[in-house]
């Protein structure tokens, strides 16, 4: 079953489709943002702050981030316990 993870400000994204969270300071990093900006594939979650983290998704889309790559990777682990607990809702 798939689980949002909250990236910051509201914004979520599912965490079945996460493929990489990875700091934005590297080049080829910067190189992949810069190469996707107009294609409909860069999906800016930072409300305006400073990118801190940048999502790979599956579905080749790029998600930014104004958390950090460890708050979001904590989360993600967190709603995968959760999945091998085998919780539900009801």
């Amino acid at each position: 079953m798939a689980r949002l993870i909250n990236v910051g400000f509201g914004n979520v994204v599912n965490s079945q489709k996460i493929v990489a969270v990875v700091s934005p300071d590297a080049a080829p990093v910067k190189r992949l943002v810069q190469s996707v900006k107009g294609t409909g594939s860069l999906i800016d979650a930072t409300q305006g702050r400073k990118t801190k983290a940048v999502i790979v998704t599956s579905d080749d889309h790029l998600v930014l981030s104004a958390l950090q790559p460890e708050t979001i990777a904590r989360r993600f682990a967190e709603a995968n316990e959760y999945d091998d607990r085998g919780d539900s809702y009801e």
